[in-house]
């Protein structure tokens, strides 16, 4: 059976507001949450979109497999079947997934063939049906991740009615990226940098929706703007920063969610990445496939080229074992500020 949370407030901090590393695909595996994890506590982490069809047909181990210590993790989906994502769910929720959400905002061209992803944008009734669906199906929180609207699409027409659509199908929380998806002239990378970011109009949908979980996505670089946000909204969602500099979750517990402040402590981290990496190399993990996450730990520190050079090269060679984590870690020097 799934594990049963009433509502949102049972994965969130008690403060009532929410940290998330955002789903890319990719990048946030399974050995990525396992990484990000030991350096927060408090914020949740997402699986890369997995589409229904794949968790329906294919290996669900592969696929769905993660480690306890990933807790609260959500497990994201892709699809525009209301019934398989329904059976997607329940067998996320089986597994032990915390949430499940909805992509509704991908722009690839690998969901534009599927059309789902930010393509439901422009089908709202097609997304709430698949979330009446997933709600009836699961007892974990469902939640939708959108964009403000695609294309020639009217965001300040468009967002109000697909928030309050979601909200009438029971979702959970909507996770909004303050930006249009362009399915048409910009790739998927231009996507994520060109349009421009209406921060005001994510906020107007939270004053709008008092009583429903409006997150916010989209050119957040920093904790200092993403306390900004969060007097404005229920939640903020981190993806490049968070991914490519991850010191910078080392300071959420305490930033964003007022625990007692602990210094960054790199020898428990690479202790910890060491035993992870020998239990996983076990089952037939490749060693880069769970370094490659850690590449940006150390940007501008003395030490951090040849941490990067071991961590990316070193551990392809035959025989990379575990130990190239603590030479790696053990090339970086860090000052006492930082240390």
């Amino acid at each position: 059976m799934s594990r049963k949370l009433k509502n949102t407030s049972e994965i969130n901090n008690q403060s009532g507001r929410r940290f998330a590393v955002a789903p890319m695909i990719d990048w946030t595996d399974r050995h990525c949450r396992f990484f990000h994890r030991q350096l927060m506590a408090e914020g949740q982490v997402y699986s890369e979109m997995i589409v229904a069809d794949a968790i329906l047909r294919g290996d669900r181990e592969r696929l769905l497999g993660f480690d306890a210590a990933e807790h609260p993790v959500v497990l994201q989906l892709g699809g525009s079947d209301p019934q398989k994502l329904a059976e997607a769910a329940r067998i996320g929720a089986d597994f032990g997934y915390d949430e499940i959400g909805l992509n509704v905002g991908c722009p690839s061209d690998r969901v534009q063939s599927g059309t789902f992803g930010a393509c439901l944008m422009q089908t709202p009734k097609i997304v709430e049906k698949a979330v009446t669906a997933m709600r009836a199906a699961v007892d974990v929180p469902v939640s939708v991740k959108c964009r403000i609207g695609v294309d020639d699409q009217a965001p300040e027409t468009v967002l109000p009615d697909f928030v309050a659509r979601m909200a009438g199908a029971g979702a959970d929380a909507v996770w909004i990226h303050a930006r249009k998806a362009w399915l048409k002239g910009l790739s998927p990378k231009e996507n994520r940098t060109v349009p421009p970011l209406d921060y005001p109009l994510v906020y107007r949908m939270k004053a709008e929706n008092p009583d429903l979980f409006i997150g916010i996505n989209g050119g957040i670089a920093t904790l200092d703007q993403a306390e900004a946000h969060l007097a404005h909204v229920d939640g903020v969602m981190l993806g490049r920063a968070a991914y490519q500099t991850p010191r910078l979750l080392a300071e959420v517990d305490h930033r964003l969610f007022g625990k007692a402040e602990k210094p960054f402590d790199p020898d428990a981290l690479c202790r910890a990445m060491m035993d992870y990496a020998e239990r996983q190399m076990g089952k037939g993990v490749r060693l880069s496939q769970m370094t490659r996450h850690m590449i940006g730990l150390f940007s501008g520190h003395a030490g951090a080229r040849r941490y990067r050079q071991i961590l990316s090269t070193e551990t392809v060679r035959p025989g990379a074992g575990p130990q190239l984590i603590a030479e790696a870690f053990a090339a970086v020097v860090l000052d006492a500020e930082t240390a």
